[in-house]
Protein backbone atom coordinates (compact mmCIF):
# COMPACT_ATOMS: atom_id res chain seq x y z
CA UNK A 1 0.00 0.00 0.00
CA UNK A 2 2.80 2.40 0.90
CA UNK A 3 4.63 1.52 -2.33
CA UNK A 4 1.46 2.27 -4.34
CA UNK A 5 1.13 5.66 -2.63
CA UNK A 6 4.72 6.50 -3.64
CA UNK A 7 3.95 5.56 -7.24
CA UNK A 8 0.81 7.72 -7.23
CA UNK A 9 2.74 10.65 -5.78
CA UNK A 10 5.42 10.27 -8.45
CA UNK A 11 2.78 10.25 -11.18
CA UNK A 12 1.21 13.36 -9.68
CA UNK A 13 4.55 15.18 -9.70
CA UNK A 14 5.15 14.23 -13.33
CA UNK A 15 1.67 15.47 -14.30
CA UNK A 16 2.31 18.75 -12.46
CA UNK A 17 5.63 19.21 -14.27
CA UNK A 18 4.28 18.46 -17.74
CA UNK A 19 2.88 21.99 -18.41
CA UNK A 20 6.19 23.55 -17.35
CA UNK A 21 8.14 21.09 -19.52
CA UNK A 22 5.86 21.81 -22.46
CA UNK A 23 6.32 25.54 -22.09
CA UNK A 24 10.09 25.21 -21.88
CA UNK A 25 12.59 26.73 -19.50
CA UNK A 26 12.70 30.46 -18.92
CA UNK A 27 15.93 32.46 -18.98
CA UNK A 28 15.84 32.94 -15.22
CA UNK A 29 15.38 29.20 -14.65
CA UNK A 30 18.35 28.44 -16.91
CA UNK A 31 20.54 30.98 -15.12
CA UNK A 32 19.65 29.63 -11.69
CA UNK A 33 20.19 26.04 -12.82
CA UNK A 34 23.55 26.94 -14.39
CA UNK A 35 24.76 28.65 -11.21
CA UNK A 36 23.74 25.66 -9.09
CA UNK A 37 25.34 23.24 -11.55
CA UNK A 38 28.61 25.16 -11.99
CA UNK A 39 31.42 23.52 -9.94
CA UNK A 40 32.48 26.90 -8.55
CA UNK A 41 29.34 26.96 -6.36
CA UNK A 42 31.04 24.49 -4.01
CA UNK A 43 33.60 27.16 -3.05
CA UNK A 44 31.01 28.98 -0.92
CA UNK A 45 30.85 26.25 1.74
CA UNK A 46 34.59 25.60 1.54
CA UNK A 47 35.42 29.28 2.10
CA UNK A 48 32.97 29.57 5.02
CA UNK A 49 34.31 26.43 6.67
CA UNK A 50 37.92 27.49 6.17
CA UNK A 51 37.21 30.93 7.64
CA UNK A 52 35.54 29.45 10.72
CA UNK A 53 38.45 27.05 11.25
CA UNK A 54 40.95 29.91 10.94
CA UNK A 55 39.05 32.06 13.44
CA UNK A 56 38.78 29.10 15.84
CA UNK A 57 42.55 28.53 15.64
CA UNK A 58 43.26 32.22 16.31
CA UNK A 59 40.87 32.18 19.30
CA UNK A 60 42.93 29.40 20.82
CA UNK A 61 45.67 31.97 21.38
CA UNK A 62 43.89 32.65 24.70
CA UNK A 63 44.45 29.07 25.87
CA UNK A 64 47.43 28.31 28.10
CA UNK A 65 50.54 27.70 26.05
CA UNK A 66 52.43 24.62 27.22
CA UNK A 67 55.87 23.55 26.08
CA UNK A 68 58.07 20.67 27.26
CA UNK A 69 61.84 20.58 26.91
CA UNK A 70 64.84 18.47 27.77
CA UNK A 71 68.46 19.49 27.58
CA UNK A 72 71.93 18.25 28.42
CA UNK A 73 74.92 20.61 28.42
CA UNK A 74 78.61 20.55 29.15
CA UNK A 75 80.18 23.84 30.22
CA UNK A 76 83.77 24.97 29.99
CA UNK A 77 83.49 26.45 33.47
CA UNK A 78 81.04 26.56 36.37
CA UNK A 79 80.54 28.48 39.60
CA UNK A 80 82.96 27.19 42.27
CA UNK A 81 83.99 27.87 45.86
CA UNK A 82 86.90 30.22 46.50
CA UNK A 83 90.10 28.26 47.21
CA UNK A 84 90.46 29.64 50.73
CA UNK A 85 86.90 28.69 51.64
CA UNK A 86 87.29 25.27 50.06
CA UNK A 87 90.49 24.68 52.07
CA UNK A 88 88.81 25.81 55.25
CA UNK A 89 85.76 23.64 54.73
CA UNK A 90 87.89 20.63 53.85
CA UNK A 91 89.78 21.11 57.08
CA UNK A 92 86.48 20.99 58.90
CA UNK A 93 85.68 17.66 57.24
CA UNK A 94 83.15 19.03 54.75
CA UNK A 95 83.48 17.78 51.17
CA UNK A 96 83.03 20.78 48.85
CA UNK A 97 82.48 19.11 45.51
CA UNK A 98 81.40 22.19 43.56
CA UNK A 99 79.14 22.17 40.49
CA UNK A 100 79.58 19.61 37.75
CA UNK A 101 80.31 20.81 34.25
CA UNK A 102 77.75 18.42 32.78
CA UNK A 103 74.22 19.60 33.57
CA UNK A 104 70.77 18.17 32.76
CA UNK A 105 67.15 19.25 32.99
CA UNK A 106 63.72 18.00 31.88
CA UNK A 107 61.04 20.60 32.31
CA UNK A 108 57.75 22.15 31.32
CA UNK A 109 56.76 25.80 30.74
CA UNK A 110 53.19 27.13 30.97
CA UNK A 111 52.18 30.67 30.01
CA UNK A 112 48.78 32.34 29.97
CA UNK A 113 48.00 35.57 28.12
CA UNK A 114 46.00 38.08 30.18
CA UNK A 115 46.13 41.10 27.89
CA UNK A 116 47.34 41.17 24.28
CA UNK A 117 46.45 44.73 23.29
CA UNK A 118 43.76 43.47 20.89
CA UNK A 119 46.12 41.42 18.71
CA UNK A 120 44.01 38.22 18.70
CA UNK A 121 40.81 40.19 18.12
CA UNK A 122 42.44 41.98 15.18
CA UNK A 123 43.67 38.70 13.69
CA UNK A 124 40.15 37.23 13.89
CA UNK A 125 38.69 40.33 12.26
CA UNK A 126 41.24 40.11 9.43
CA UNK A 127 40.46 36.40 8.90
CA UNK A 128 36.72 37.13 8.65
CA UNK A 129 37.24 40.02 6.23
CA UNK A 130 39.54 37.87 4.10
CA UNK A 131 36.80 35.24 4.00
CA UNK A 132 34.30 37.89 2.87
CA UNK A 133 36.67 39.00 0.11
CA UNK A 134 37.00 35.40 -1.09
CA UNK A 135 33.21 34.96 -1.03
CA UNK A 136 32.73 38.19 -2.98
CA UNK A 137 35.33 37.10 -5.55
CA UNK A 138 33.55 33.76 -5.93
CA UNK A 139 30.25 35.60 -6.43
CA UNK A 140 31.87 37.70 -9.18
CA UNK A 141 33.23 34.60 -10.92
CA UNK A 142 29.91 32.79 -10.59
CA UNK A 143 27.98 35.80 -11.88
CA UNK A 144 29.81 35.53 -15.22
CA UNK A 145 27.96 32.26 -15.79
CA UNK A 146 24.83 34.30 -16.57
CA UNK A 147 26.46 35.94 -19.57
CA UNK A 148 27.38 32.57 -21.06
CA UNK A 149 23.81 31.37 -20.51
CA UNK A 150 22.48 34.52 -22.22
CA UNK A 151 24.63 33.88 -25.31
CA UNK A 152 23.43 30.31 -25.74
CA UNK A 153 19.82 31.04 -24.75
CA UNK A 154 19.24 33.84 -27.24
CA UNK A 155 21.13 31.99 -29.97
CA UNK A 156 18.71 29.13 -29.41
CA UNK A 157 15.74 31.53 -29.56
CA UNK A 158 16.99 32.93 -32.86
CA UNK A 159 17.39 29.43 -34.28
CA UNK A 160 13.83 28.60 -33.20
CA UNK A 161 12.52 31.64 -35.07
CA UNK A 162 14.53 30.75 -38.16
CA UNK A 163 13.24 27.16 -38.07
CA UNK A 164 9.63 28.37 -37.87
CA UNK A 165 10.16 30.78 -40.77
CA UNK A 166 11.87 28.02 -42.71
CA UNK A 167 8.78 25.83 -42.30
CA UNK A 168 6.54 28.65 -43.50
CA UNK A 169 8.82 29.14 -46.50
CA UNK A 170 8.70 25.42 -47.30
CA UNK A 171 4.89 25.49 -47.20
CA UNK A 172 4.82 28.56 -49.46
CA UNK A 173 7.22 27.00 -51.96
CA UNK A 174 5.34 23.71 -51.85
CA UNK A 175 2.07 25.49 -52.61
CA UNK A 176 3.60 27.24 -55.61
CA UNK A 177 5.18 23.95 -56.65
CA UNK A 178 1.72 22.31 -56.76
CA UNK A 179 0.36 25.21 -58.78
CA UNK A 180 3.20 24.92 -61.28
CA UNK A 181 2.66 21.16 -61.50
CA UNK A 182 -0.95 21.78 -62.43
CA UNK A 183 0.10 24.46 -64.92
CA UNK A 184 2.59 22.06 -66.52
CA UNK A 185 -0.16 19.49 -66.94
CA UNK A 186 -2.39 22.22 -68.42
CA UNK A 187 0.34 23.30 -70.80
CA UNK A 188 0.56 26.84 -69.43
CA UNK A 189 4.01 26.40 -67.81
CA UNK A 190 7.21 24.67 -68.74
CA UNK A 191 8.42 21.70 -66.75
CA UNK A 192 11.66 23.56 -66.07
CA UNK A 193 9.65 26.15 -64.09
CA UNK A 194 8.30 23.39 -61.87
CA UNK A 195 11.79 21.90 -61.50
CA UNK A 196 13.23 25.29 -60.55
CA UNK A 197 10.59 25.75 -57.86
CA UNK A 198 11.19 22.25 -56.51
CA UNK A 199 14.96 22.80 -56.42
CA UNK A 200 14.41 25.98 -54.43
CA UNK A 201 12.24 24.06 -51.94
CA UNK A 202 14.90 21.39 -51.58
CA UNK A 203 17.50 24.09 -50.86
CA UNK A 204 15.25 25.37 -48.10
CA UNK A 205 14.91 21.83 -46.72
CA UNK A 206 18.70 21.57 -46.64
CA UNK A 207 18.83 24.83 -44.73
CA UNK A 208 16.28 23.39 -42.29
CA UNK A 209 18.57 20.41 -41.71
CA UNK A 210 21.46 22.73 -40.90
CA UNK A 211 19.30 24.78 -38.53
CA UNK A 212 18.06 21.63 -36.76
CA UNK A 213 21.64 20.42 -36.31
CA UNK A 214 22.72 23.76 -34.86
CA UNK A 215 19.72 23.76 -32.53
CA UNK A 216 20.49 20.25 -31.30
CA UNK A 217 24.10 21.23 -30.62
CA UNK A 218 23.07 24.35 -28.69
CA UNK A 219 20.46 22.40 -26.71
CA UNK A 220 23.06 19.84 -25.66
CA UNK A 221 25.53 22.57 -24.70
CA UNK A 222 22.93 24.47 -22.68
CA UNK A 223 21.67 21.25 -21.06
CA UNK A 224 25.20 20.32 -20.00
CA UNK A 225 25.89 23.83 -18.75
CA UNK A 226 22.66 24.04 -16.74
CA UNK A 227 22.59 20.43 -15.58
CA UNK A 228 19.00 19.94 -16.79
CA UNK A 229 17.55 18.51 -19.99
CA UNK A 230 16.82 21.48 -22.23
CA UNK A 231 13.88 20.81 -24.54
CA UNK A 232 12.61 24.24 -25.50
CA UNK A 233 13.19 27.81 -24.36
CA UNK A 234 10.66 30.56 -23.79
CA UNK A 235 10.94 33.96 -25.35
CA UNK A 236 11.38 36.39 -22.42
CA UNK A 237 9.16 39.41 -22.04
CA UNK A 238 10.39 42.90 -22.84
CA UNK A 239 11.73 44.04 -19.46
CA UNK A 240 12.29 47.56 -18.27
CA UNK A 241 15.84 48.92 -18.34
CA UNK A 242 17.04 50.18 -14.95
CA UNK A 243 20.33 52.06 -14.80
CA UNK A 244 20.95 51.38 -11.08
CA UNK A 245 24.12 49.33 -10.76
CA UNK A 246 24.03 46.30 -8.46
CA UNK A 247 26.94 44.28 -9.81
CA UNK A 248 28.75 41.87 -7.43
CA UNK A 249 32.06 43.50 -8.36
CA UNK A 250 31.02 46.52 -6.30
CA UNK A 251 30.54 44.30 -3.25
CA UNK A 252 33.99 42.84 -3.89
CA UNK A 253 35.56 46.30 -3.90
CA UNK A 254 33.73 47.18 -0.67
CA UNK A 255 34.98 43.98 0.96
CA UNK A 256 38.56 44.75 -0.10
CA UNK A 257 38.31 48.25 1.38
CA UNK A 258 36.94 46.87 4.67
CA UNK A 259 39.84 44.40 4.77
CA UNK A 260 42.30 47.31 4.37
CA UNK A 261 40.63 49.15 7.26
CA UNK A 262 40.85 46.05 9.45
CA UNK A 263 44.53 45.53 8.60
CA UNK A 264 45.26 49.15 9.49
CA UNK A 265 43.61 48.70 12.90
CA UNK A 266 45.74 45.60 13.45
CA UNK A 267 48.87 47.78 13.19
CA UNK A 268 47.73 49.67 16.28
CA UNK A 269 47.21 46.40 18.17
CA UNK A 270 50.75 45.31 17.29
CA UNK A 271 52.06 48.39 19.15
CA UNK A 272 50.38 47.55 22.46
CA UNK A 273 52.19 45.83 25.36
CA UNK A 274 51.26 42.29 26.37
CA UNK A 275 50.72 40.97 29.89
CA UNK A 276 50.73 37.34 30.95
CA UNK A 277 51.49 34.94 33.73
CA UNK A 278 53.77 31.92 33.55
CA UNK A 279 54.91 28.87 35.45
CA UNK A 280 58.11 26.92 34.92
CA UNK A 281 59.23 23.67 36.42
CA UNK A 282 61.94 21.15 35.76
CA UNK A 283 63.67 18.12 37.20
CA UNK A 284 67.42 18.03 36.85
CA UNK A 285 70.80 19.22 37.99
CA UNK A 286 71.68 21.86 39.06
CA UNK A 287 68.61 23.37 40.67
CA UNK A 288 67.82 26.82 41.90
CA UNK A 289 69.62 26.19 45.23
CA UNK A 290 73.15 26.67 43.97
CA UNK A 291 74.94 26.13 47.28
CA UNK A 292 73.25 22.81 47.99
CA UNK A 293 73.99 21.62 44.46
CA UNK A 294 77.66 22.47 44.95
CA UNK A 295 77.74 20.11 47.91
CA UNK A 296 75.49 17.42 46.46
CA UNK A 297 75.14 16.32 42.83
CA UNK A 298 71.62 14.93 43.24
CA UNK A 299 68.82 15.83 40.81
CA UNK A 300 65.98 17.93 42.25
CA UNK A 301 62.56 19.40 41.45
CA UNK A 302 62.52 23.16 40.78
CA UNK A 303 59.71 25.55 39.98
CA UNK A 304 58.92 29.21 39.36
CA UNK A 305 55.76 31.29 38.82
CA UNK A 306 55.48 34.93 37.85
CA UNK A 307 54.01 37.62 35.66
CA UNK A 308 55.57 39.01 32.50
CA UNK A 309 54.99 42.32 30.74
CA UNK A 310 56.45 42.57 27.23
CA UNK A 311 56.44 45.39 24.74
CA UNK A 312 57.94 44.70 21.35
CA UNK A 313 58.89 48.07 19.91
CA UNK A 314 60.18 46.39 16.74
CA UNK A 315 56.76 47.07 15.19
CA UNK A 316 57.74 50.74 15.14
CA UNK A 317 60.43 50.06 12.57
CA UNK A 318 57.98 48.94 9.86
CA UNK A 319 54.81 50.73 10.98
CA UNK A 320 55.15 53.63 8.57
CA UNK A 321 55.85 51.41 5.58
CA UNK A 322 53.07 49.01 6.54
CA UNK A 323 50.55 51.85 6.74
CA UNK A 324 51.75 53.17 3.37
CA UNK A 325 51.33 49.72 1.80
CA UNK A 326 47.78 49.44 3.12
CA UNK A 327 46.97 52.93 1.89
CA UNK A 328 48.35 52.12 -1.55
CA UNK A 329 46.25 48.94 -1.64
CA UNK A 330 43.21 51.02 -0.73
CA UNK A 331 43.95 53.48 -3.56
CA UNK A 332 44.44 50.57 -5.96
CA UNK A 333 41.04 49.13 -5.01
CA UNK A 334 39.34 52.51 -5.42
CA UNK A 335 41.01 52.95 -8.82
CA UNK A 336 39.84 49.50 -9.92
CA UNK A 337 36.31 50.38 -8.83
CA UNK A 338 36.40 53.63 -10.80
CA UNK A 339 37.69 51.78 -13.88
CA UNK A 340 34.96 49.16 -13.54
CA UNK A 341 32.21 51.79 -13.19
CA UNK A 342 33.61 53.73 -16.16
CA UNK A 343 33.61 50.68 -18.42
CA UNK A 344 30.25 49.58 -17.07
CA UNK A 345 28.73 52.97 -17.92
CA UNK A 346 30.12 52.70 -21.45
CA UNK A 347 28.52 49.26 -21.84
CA UNK A 348 25.18 50.61 -20.65
CA UNK A 349 25.36 53.52 -23.12
CA UNK A 350 26.10 51.15 -25.99
CA UNK A 351 23.35 48.73 -24.96
CA UNK A 352 20.76 51.47 -24.52
CA UNK A 353 21.63 52.88 -27.94
CA UNK A 354 21.29 49.42 -29.49
CA UNK A 355 17.91 48.90 -27.80
CA UNK A 356 16.69 52.23 -29.18
CA UNK A 357 18.03 51.36 -32.63
CA UNK A 358 16.31 47.96 -32.73
CA UNK A 359 13.02 49.50 -31.58
CA UNK A 360 13.18 51.99 -34.45
CA UNK A 361 13.99 49.23 -36.94
CA UNK A 362 11.09 47.12 -35.65
CA UNK A 363 8.59 49.92 -36.32
CA UNK A 364 9.23 49.48 -40.07
CA UNK A 365 9.50 45.67 -40.09
CA UNK A 366 5.74 45.03 -40.15
CA UNK A 367 5.20 47.45 -43.05
CA UNK A 368 8.13 45.97 -45.00
CA UNK A 369 6.71 42.46 -44.54
CA UNK A 370 3.25 43.62 -45.59
CA UNK A 371 4.70 45.20 -48.74
CA UNK A 372 6.88 42.20 -49.53
CA UNK A 373 3.91 39.88 -49.04
CA UNK A 374 1.79 41.95 -51.40
CA UNK A 375 4.55 41.95 -54.02
CA UNK A 376 4.95 38.19 -53.67
CA UNK A 377 1.20 37.59 -54.10
CA UNK A 378 1.20 39.83 -57.15
CA UNK A 379 4.15 37.89 -58.54
CA UNK A 380 2.24 34.63 -58.03
CA UNK A 381 -0.67 36.11 -59.97
CA UNK A 382 1.63 37.36 -62.71
CA UNK A 383 3.25 33.94 -63.00
CA UNK A 384 -0.12 32.26 -63.40
CA UNK A 385 -0.84 34.71 -66.26
CA UNK A 386 2.57 34.19 -67.83
CA UNK A 387 3.73 37.78 -67.28
CA UNK A 388 6.86 36.83 -65.29
CA UNK A 389 8.96 33.69 -65.05
CA UNK A 390 9.46 31.47 -62.02
CA UNK A 391 12.82 33.05 -61.12
CA UNK A 392 11.11 36.39 -60.54
CA UNK A 393 8.63 34.71 -58.22
CA UNK A 394 11.38 32.89 -56.30
CA UNK A 395 13.22 36.18 -55.86
CA UNK A 396 10.09 37.81 -54.37
CA UNK A 397 9.45 34.81 -52.13
CA UNK A 398 13.01 34.96 -50.83
CA UNK A 399 12.73 38.72 -50.35
CA UNK A 400 9.60 38.28 -48.23
CA UNK A 401 11.25 35.52 -46.20
CA UNK A 402 14.35 37.67 -45.71
CA UNK A 403 12.13 40.47 -44.37
CA UNK A 404 10.51 38.07 -41.89
CA UNK A 405 13.92 36.74 -40.82
CA UNK A 406 15.11 40.32 -40.39
CA UNK A 407 12.13 41.09 -38.19
CA UNK A 408 12.84 38.06 -35.99
CA UNK A 409 16.51 39.01 -35.74
CA UNK A 410 15.64 42.56 -34.73
CA UNK A 411 13.27 41.29 -32.02
CA UNK A 412 15.68 38.69 -30.61
CA UNK A 413 18.64 41.08 -30.78
CA UNK A 414 16.63 43.73 -28.96
CA UNK A 415 15.66 41.24 -26.24
CA UNK A 416 19.27 40.13 -25.97
CA UNK A 417 20.45 43.74 -25.56
CA UNK A 418 17.80 44.30 -22.86
CA UNK A 419 18.88 41.23 -20.90
CA UNK A 420 22.55 41.99 -21.49
CA UNK A 421 21.79 45.37 -19.93
CA UNK A 422 20.16 43.57 -17.00
CA UNK A 423 23.38 41.55 -16.70
CA UNK A 424 25.48 44.72 -16.90
CA UNK A 425 23.58 46.27 -13.98
CA UNK A 426 22.51 43.02 -12.23
CA UNK A 427 18.78 43.71 -12.36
Amino acid sequence: MQQQNKKDMKKLLIVMMLPMMAQGQTLEECQQAAEQNYPLIRQYNLIEQTTELTVANIQKGWLPQVSASAQATYQSDVVSWPDQMKTMMTGMGVDMKGLKKDQYRVGIDISQMLYDGGAISSQKAIAREQGKVQLAQTEVNLYQVRKRVNEMYFSLLLLNEQILLNRDLQELLEGNERKLSAMVKGGTAAESDWQSMKAERLNVIQKATELASQKQMLQRMLSTFCGIEMKEVQKPAVASVDGVNNRPELRLFDAQLRLADTQEKALNAAMMPKLGVFAQGYYGYPGYNMFEDMMSHDWSWNGMIGARLTWNIGALYTRKNDKTKIQMQRHLTETNRDVFLFNNDLEQIQQNENITRYKKLMTDDDEIITLRSAVRKAAESKLSHGIIDVNDLVREINAENAARVQQSMHEIEMLKEIYDNKYTTNH
